[in-house]
Parts: C-alpha cells; sequence; structure tokens
C-alpha cells in the first residue's frame, strides 16, 4: 500500500452519531462490500468514528464506552478494509459535544452568563446535545480518549476532532479559575478573554495527545470555519478542513471566499460539503448529483481538496445511492487533480479581510459583499490578514470599515508609490485614532452623513447605460469634499428629510432633494478611488444590480490597461479562478457555470443545483506575462488556438457544461 503524505483529492466525512436507542449496530457491515463501494465511488479517504456525539465509540475502549449495541471493532474493521485498497482513514473524535458524559457529569456543563446551560436544544425537554466545558474535568478524559485512540490505532490516517469552541463559560469550575486567575466574572471583556485562555490550552493538551505516539500524526480541529487572522492556533493543525455545505446554511457564497483566504496560508487545505439536500444528520435527504459535481468542482478552481459529507446507517452499510453520485463526481475530480496538484492562486486583486482586521468570527457583510462583486464581475482575488503581503498584487481593496494604524497607512502609502492601485470605500483609509485618512487621498473627510439612505448620482462614465437618475443607497455616507481638480466618481444627493416619526414621505424613504450638497461620491485617481458609500457592506445586504456595475466600472478604470483578464460570454453566475502550478510551469483557467435557484419556504428555503444547462462559448483575454507554448482544455488534451499582444492572450472556449479548465503550458513536454 502507497498512500502520498499529500491531503487526498477524494474523501467522504461519514458522521456516525448514533443513539443509544437503535439497535444493530454495524450488523450490516460487510468488510469487502465496504470498500468495493468506496472503490467503485472514486474515494480515496474516508473518515470513520472513534467517539460520537452521543459518547459512544466504536470499538472496544478502557476510557470511555462501547456502544450497547455494538459486538465486535467496528472502526478496527474499517480502517483494515479501507487499508486494503489504499484508502486512507482519519479517525474522528467528539470534542465539544459528548451526551453520554453530560448527563452523567452535568457540573461538566458549559453554562452561560445568564445561567443556562449550552447545547443545540433550546430547553431541557428539547432533542439535541449539549455542550461541554472544555475548563472542566471533561478536558482530562478527552485527553485520555484522544492517547488511547492514536495507542489502539497507530495506522489512523489523522485525527479530526470536532465541535471545537469555548463560550463565556460561568460554570463553578469556570467562576473560580477567573477568580484565582485575576479575571473578573462579572467582565464581559474578562469572560472573553478567559474563554480563548481555556481554547488555548485545549489545543495544547489535545494536539500533544493526538501526537503521543506519533508526532507527525496530522490533526484538525473544526469549528466550523477558519478563523481569519487568528494565527496563534494554527501552529496546533496539520492542514484546514474548510465545512461548507451550500444547502445546509453556508450558501453558495461562502466557500469561495472561506478559500481566497485560506489558500494564501501555508496549509494544504480541503473543502467539505453534504451530500445532504439540507444538512447533516439529514437521513434519506440527497441533493441532485449535479450539484455535487458542481461543488467539487468549485473546490478544485479554488485550490482545494474535495470531502463530501455522509451520514452511515446505524447497521454500517454504505447507501448506494449516495455513493453513485458521489461516484459521478469523484471519477471527473480523479481525472482532473493532476491539473490541481500544488496549485496556487495567481489572482492579482487582493481584498484585506474585515473579519481578521477587526478579530470576529462572524461574516463581514463588507468582505462577502465585496468577493460576490469580484465573483460575478469574473475577477480572480485573494482575501489576505493583517500579515500577509500584498505588494506584489496589481490592485488591493480595503472594504467599508478597515481603518489604518501608523504601520498598515505605511504599507500602502508604499505600495501607491510603487505604482499599486488602490480602492477605499466607507471609513476605510481613515486613521485609528482620528476622522482623517492615513494618507493623501484627494479629498477631506468631514463625519458620516445623517442620511440614510441617500442618493448617488453617478457620473456618466461609470453609471449603468441604463440608468441616469439617482441611485438610492441604503447606508450612510461619509460628507467627502473633493480638492480641486479631482475626478469625481459621482456626487451625493440627500433626500428631503430624514424620515422618522416627525415627517416622513411615502411607504419606505424621502425623494431626493434635487438642491445641491458639495459633496461627492468617491473620486479616482490614476492609481487610487475612494467611494463615500459603505458600498460593500449595501450590495451585501440589498444586491442592487446599478452599484455592481457602478463598482465593477469603478475597478476596470482604475486597473486600465492592467487587468488581468476580461471574458466575454460567460453569464452573471459563472464563476472563473486563476492558478498556477510553478513546479509543473503552467497556468490553469478554471471556468465553472451553474445556474442556482431558491426552493422550499420560509427556514427551509434552500438555494439549490438541479441542472448544469451549458455555459455559451467564451471570449478570454488573459494576461499570462508569457507567451504559451501550448493552451489545452484539460483533461481533454483538446488544443485550443490562440493570439498573443504584449503580455496578454486571446483565445475563445467553447461551450461547455459545469467546469472547464484552461491550461496555458509555459514549456512543451512531452
Amino acid at each position: 500500500m502507497n498512500i502520498s503524505s499529500h491531503l487526498p483529492f477524494r474523501q467522504v466525512h461519514l458522521d456516525f452519531h448514533t443513539s443509544e436507542a437503535i439497535p444493530g449496530i454495524g450488523s450490516a457491515f460487510r468488510p469487502d462490500e465496504w470498500a468495493q463501494t468506496l472503490r467503485e465511488a472514486h474515494v480515496n479517504s474516508v473518515t470513520c468514528f472513534s467517539c460520537c456525539h452521543h459518547g459512544w465509540s466504536y470499538h472496544p475502549t478502557r476510557v470511555g464506552a462501547m456502544h450497547p449495541h455494538l459486538g465486535f471493532n467496528l472502526l478496527r474493521a474499517q480502517i483494515d478494509a479501507a487499508h486494503a485498497c489504499g484508502i486512507r482513514v482519519p479517525v474522528y473524535l467528539t470534542a465539544g459535544n459528548n451526551q453520554r458524559l453530560a448527563m452523567e457529569h452535568p457540573e461538566w456543563r458549559e453554562i452561560t452568563p445568564d445561567g443556562r446551560y449550552m447545547g443545540w436544544a433550546p430547553t431541557p425537554l428539547s432533542a439535541g446535545f449539549s455542550k461541554l466545558c472544555l475548563n472542566s474535568g471533561y478536558l482530562e478524559v478527552l485527553r485520555a480518549l484522544c492517547e488511547e485512540t492514536v495507542e489502539l490505532f497507530p495506522d489512523a490516517d489523522g485525527i479530526f476532532l470536532d465541535i471545537i469552541c469555548q463560550g463565556q463559560c460561568c460554570c463553578p469550575g469556570c467562576v473560580t479559575d477567573m477568580l484565582r486567575e485575576g479575571f473578573d466574572p462579572e467582565s464581559e471583556a474578562d469572560r472573553i478573554r478567559f474563554a480563548r485562555r481555556t481554547l488555548l490550552n485545549y489545543y495544547r493538551v489535545i494536539t500533544a495527545a493526538c501526537r503521543k505516539f506519533n508526532p507527525d500524526m496530522p490533526v484538525f480541529h473544526n469549528s466550523g470555519h477558519i478563523p481569519r487572522g487568528d494565527r496563534e492556533i494554527l501552529p496546533y493543525f496539520s492542514h484546514l478542513e474548510l465545512e461548507s455545505l451550500p444547502t445546509g446554511g453556508w450558501g453558495y457564497d461562502h466557500f469561495p471566499v472561506s478559500a481566497a483566504y485560506c489558500r494564501k496560508l501555508p496549509f494544504e487545505f480541503i473543502g467539505m460539503t453534504g451530500k445532504f439536500h439540507s444538512t447533516w444528520g439529514e437521513f434519506g435527504g440527497y441533493k441532485h448529483p449535479d450539484a455535487l459535481r458542481y461543488e467539487c468542482m468549485a473546490m478544485l478552481a479554488n485550490g482545494a481538496r474535495c470531502s463530501i459529507g455522509d451520514q452511515l446507517h446505524p447497521d454500517a452499510r454504505l447507501d448506494e445511492s449516495t455513493y453513485r453520485a458521489i461516484g459521478q463526481a469523484y471519477a471527473e475530480v480523479e481525472a482532473k487533480e493532476a491539473w490541481c496538484i500544488g496549485a496556487e492562486s495567481a489572482a492579482d486583486i487582493a481584498v484585506l479581510s474585515n473579519s481578521a482586521f477587526h478579530r470576529e468570527s462572524t461574516e463581514s457583510a463588507a468582505e462577502t459583499g465585496c468577493a460576490r462583486i469580484l465573483q460575478e464581475g469574473h475577477l480572480p482575488f485573494d482575501l489576505l490578514d493583517r500579515e500577509m503581503d500584498f505588494s506584489g498584487y496589481g490592485l488591493v481593496i480595503l472594504p467599508d470599515d478597515i481603518r489604518c494604524d501608523a504601520a498598515l497607512a505605511g504599507r500602502l502609502t508604499g505600495y501607491l508609490e510603487r505604482g499599486g492601485k488602490l480602492l477605499l470605500s466607507g471609513t476605510s483609509g481613515l486613521a485609528a485614532d482620528k476622522d482623517a485618512y492615513s494618507f493623501d487621498t484627494g479629498v477631506e473627510y468631514q463625519g458620516v452623513s445623517g442620511f440614510n439612505p441617500a442618493y448617488l448620482q453617478m457620473d456618466k462614465a461609470f453609471a449603468p447605460e441604463w440608468l441616469t437618475s439617482p441611485l438610492v443607497l441604503y447606508g450612510a455616507p461619509g460628507k467627502l469634499r473633493a480638492a480641486a481638480g479631482e475626478r469625481w466618481l459621482g456626487k451625493v444627493l440627500n433626500p428631503y428629510f430624514q424620515r422618522s416619526y416627525r415627517h416622513f414621505s411615502s411607504h419606505q424613504h424621502t425623494p431626493f432633494s434635487p438642491a445641491p450638497t458639495g459633496l461627492c461620491g468617491g473620486v479616482i485617481r490614476d492609481n487610487l478611488a475612494v467611494l463615500a458609500f459603505p458600498v460593500f457592506s449595501i450590495y451585501r445586504e440589498r444586491g442592487q444590480i446599478a452599484l455592481k456595475e457602478f463598482l465593477l466600472k469603478t475597478i476596470n478604470a482604475l486597473l486600465g490597461g492592467r487587468r488581468q483578464i476580461r471574458c466575454t460570454g460567460l453569464p452573471a453566475e459563472g464563476r472563473l479562478t486563476l492558478m498556477r502550478q510553478p513546479e509543473r510551469e503552467r497556468t490553469v483557467l478554471h471556468l465553472l457555470y451553474a445556474p442556482k435557484v431558491l426552493k422550499g419556504g420560509g427556514k427551509h428555503q434552500v438555494e439549490v443545483i438541479e441542472e448544469l444547462p451549458p455555459a455559451p462559448p467564451v471570449t478570454v483575454e488573459l494576461r499570462t506575462g508569457f507567451r504559451p507554448a501550448r493552451l489545452h482544455l484539460e483533461p481533454a488534451g483538446t488544443e485550443l488556438a490562440f493570439s498573443q499582444t504584449g503580455e496578454s492572450i486571446r483565445f475563445t472556449v467553447p461551450a461547455f457544461s459545469c467546469h472547464q479548465m484552461v491550461v496555458a503550458y509555459r514549456r512543451e513536454t512531452k
């Protein structure tokens, strides 16, 4: 058996959270059938369970408790059957949840500052798992479980730990330790700091336990996302797995943004979707095979390996319909992965991450809106934290609310002096300690307008062809006064008055007053654009097409002749990324297309893909910086004709379904 040290491209994350009230656990497991099903589905890695959220182990254990209705060592049988045909088996252990121990030791449960038990159930009479405190006696049990698992299964291909989080716990142990260590339990800031201290201690203790017998054991701690800018925890990871089930609440825009950040970290990473129509734990739920295909192709296009979430039936037989759909997607992944190994982003646009700069774990409307604009405009980009280098990018965007300390202001000033392009919106670019720009922008900032919404009368050159009237924007603009000679992107118009109970007009908001305000909606220079409105947050919340077209025209004007890629014919739902394989001296353009539609209603509304109509032919102008020796559609190997002008090539990609790779080979190869 020869299993590569690199991350697998075709993984299944096989959940097995199984109640003690269900009999016959593992009764239908047949090693040969298990292995054959995985092989036929082109799977080369499957995550199997040591201990689940219910608190049951799926093998004999001295530390935990084996599922009462399991009569044999299921995990050992799964590993042996998979390894016999070259399939890896990382091993799963629950960390934040363990229902058996929560019931046996209620003193180990996490308690909120208002006295409630933390967990997935809103009341004691509701179904759902309980959250355990990582500062309680539970941590020692978890440590022992991890050590036992890696001792019993030294041939495991990694350890996957789940539900890694710690809230502002006020259990007796946390309150006692806070007081002893100088924290104030009545202070939210201190509770947050103590929770962080607890979480970092978890990472140290549990990572060491997982590597007790093998210092090279791969370890991943899953918290549902990769916190942007939180580099303090990264030494405890061997790789990253980006949980992002589009139909499970994440949506189809989530993964590309997460990947745009993670591919700039020094880790290989896996994208994780699910086979479910909705989310985890949905037995009998199946998304359309075309959706799985698109989701896997999107992972490849964004530099990730692939993982598909499934949940094993209690009898341990793999589901026929599930693995038929997985096999269709993974056959295509297997055919294409050679053009994805060692790939890195070749994007020329950097977006500074709001959540990273603000040290927030929640979604930032500004960076999400910015990412949507760029994706819909077919502009490749990367998402950066404050420690990442942006000096090599052609354009840097600070969306809406990234203020600058002296260090960042100095970096941006030097970047501009070297010819870089910069776009600021909202309060971005203002100094951290005062309401003034931290470097010369050509405009004076005079605070935030008292009007929300307000109106933008766009300059004709930046407005959509179909719009000449002022556009309402649902966000308060900054009051910008432009210096003489600056080129305005547009002017701000105010409503007659701000809507309130004292005076209002019509159903929503007051119409604009034609009286000039003297305020500009933004300015643009050769290498700098400044926008008065928090435009990216507005686009995230409102999705105004006119605003998108305005922003794309602004970006195009800023980039001028240095735009990296232009494509004609790719629908707005189409996506593209640009990657390079340095060791293989080739550049790979990924084109994706799948229309998404909303199904269901209320809290069950879900965005789905149910068909993959062909995208029309796409004409591409790509600035490669070199003359390709060959240009191919891969993996078919079809050669494409192209013309070259300077550093750019022009070619047409024929109509395609779902995903097409266009590979520019720098040198002739056999």
